[in-house]
């Protein structure tokens, strides 16, 4: 069997505290992973961490464990960049120069699913490489500065998060022609993981299925908190597409950087600003949209993670 040769390149943060208020980080990322580590016609060429959703020592740690416990250490690791790039002191790190390795070695798809600082980097460092990449596979952008992350029904709004955190290195990318291929928050917010999918998991007899659906107790009860019925798996539409892109519907679009006012600060009036990635017809770098998935999408993830 032919395998689709993949990177991974994450903040994992499931079952971590949050490190700048309280609560509990995002668990998607996990549920990506897995995936992923699942799929029979992947194989993963390494995982990078990166900050994001929570530190990189956390994250770093946790795409140990996976790797550990859930491919049999088979998946080499690397700790990679901790904080935003900053284009005034460019420095490399151990994912950078891993990466860099393993596409000088071959081609490779990229699954970006936190701030894309290590793939910004890598081109910055190496741009000769980017003809040994296929895509890159993200988690960002939307069509319009109002289309709003919205979170339960209590008027909460979340963050383009991965873009918010490192602009530049979308920049980077869509300047160097990568062939890029959004999963947007349009797309994810149809894909509902409820409190009877993760029983489901905790029982199908599956080691990964058990750690996940039992470190994702505490990240549903804040969705449930916010008058949700249930959570979004935002990065597993990324590793998804990856592995079966017929299950996922998309367009081809045109991606360029906006300034708006920061639509996730409440009573701000027109003080706080952000760039927003948009996607549309109007000019701009290319891009692949993904924005729906089949009518029977939710029995076909599950059934991905073995249940």
């Amino acid at each position: 069997m032919n395998k689709k040769n993949v990177w991974i390149d994450t903040d994992l943060s499931v079952g971590m505290k949050r490190h700048k208020r309280e609560g509990y980080c995002d668990v998607d990322d996990g549920f990506a992973v897995l995936q992923l580590i699942k799929a029979e016609k992947i194989e993963i060429c390494g995982i990078s961490a990166v900050y994001g959703n929570t530190v990189i020592e956390n994250a770093y740690f946790l795409s140990q464990y996976m790797g550990r416990e859930f491919a049999g250490n088979q998946i080499p690791v690397f700790k990679g960049a901790g904080e935003t790039m900053d284009l005034r002191n460019v420095k490399t790190n151990e994912a950078v120069e891993a990466l860099a390795d393993a596409l000088k070695k071959q081609p490779m798809t990229i699954m970006a699913i936190g701030p894309a600082t290590n793939v910004g980097l890598l081109l910055l460092k190496y741009p000769e490489l980017k003809e040994q990449i296929v895509e890159v596979v993200l988690v960002a952008g939307r069509r319009k500065p109002t289309d709003y992350f919205k979170i339960g029904n209590k008027g909460s709004h979340a963050q383009d998060l991965n873009f918010d955190l490192d602009n530049d290195a979308f920049r980077i990318m869509f300047e160097l022609g990568v062939s890029i291929t959004l999963c947007p928050f349009e797309i994810s917010n149809k894909v509902w993981v409820t409190q009877a999918d993760l029983d489901q998991l905790a029982s199908s007899g599956d080691q990964g299925n058990f750690w996940l659906a039992e470190a994702s107790q505490a990240w549903l009860q804040q969705w449930l908190d916010q008058g949700a019925d249930g959570f979004n798996p935002f990065d597993v539409l990324a590793s998804h597409y990856i592995i079966s892109p017929e299950d996922i519907i998309s367009e081809e679009l045109n991606a360029r950087l906006e300034i708006y006012p920061d639509d996730t600060v409440k009573g701000s009036d027109k003080e706080v600003f952000k760039q927003y990635l948009l996607c549309d017809k109007q000019s701009g770098f290319p891009v692949k949209y993904c924005y729906n998935v089949v009518a029977d999408y939710h029995e076909r993830l599950l059934r991905s993670l073995g249940t």
